[in-house]
């Protein structure tokens, strides 16, 4: 009951923050998704509405100190350098929760199976390596990347939301490897949530990512 207030509450104060700037999207269409509670993606979701919020408010602030000629002090930079990590804490959820909701398996001869065999051999060996990459200690974002110069596929590990991205590459599969995105249902089972994760996946969403 508590879980569904503070959802709840949320709602509506997504209402008021979307009238700021940015707008918390609405994933409730994934609540019944296989392996994933509705304890688990309330919980998730109101977390996410909570990157949208700062994120607003920061802009907002930096805004304004800059109307008010506060840029060079301290608190200037220490806002500007807490931006990244709400802006992305945003975006990428954003990015995790439109990749799932899928049922189909990944179309092996689509453009993404042609483009993943080429890059990494096989999808296994992708799949082998974008899973190491969600099960290393730590808490972040898994994600597979193309190099937008070159086309080339990556996974990579991202340390929390700003750290260890790849300049110029756009994000073509997301996973969120937060404690918060598993262990209501998993506990320390994080294995078993990127199973969970492959069989929800939305192939179609990933595969018109891919330049």
């Amino acid at each position: 009951m508590r879980i569904v207030v503070v959802y709840r509450y949320s709602q509506q104060f997504k209402t008021k923050e979307a009238e700021m700037g940015y707008a918390a999207k609405d994933y409730s269409h994934l609540i019944g998704m296989e392996g994933f509670s509705e304890t688990l993606l309330k919980n998730h979701f109101t977390l996410y509405e909570g990157y949208v919020a700062n994120t607003n408010r920061l802009l907002d602030t930096l805004a304004e100190m800059v109307r008010e000629g506060k840029i060079g002090t301290p608190e200037y930079a220490e806002l500007k350098r807490r931006t990244g990590f709400e802006f992305n804490g945003m975006r990428l959820h954003e990015y995790y929760f439109e990749n799932l909701g899928g049922k189909e398996p990944i179309n092996r001869s689509g453009k993404l199976g042609n483009k993943l065999v080429e890059d990494f051999g096989s999808i296994e060996n992708w799949e082998a390596d974008f899973r190491g990459t969600g099960s290393m200690r730590g808490i972040g974002w898994a994600i597979l990347y193309q190099d937008n110069l070159t086309g080339k596929l990556m996974n990579q590990w991202i340390n929390e939301h700003e750290t260890g991205h790849l300049a110029g590459c756009i994000s073509i599969l997301v996973m969120d490897v937060f404690e918060h995105a598993f262990m209501i249902d998993y506990g320390l089972k994080r294995a078993d949530y990127i199973a969970t994760f492959f069989k929800n996946i939305k192939w179609g969403v990933v595969d018109g990512r891919l330049k």
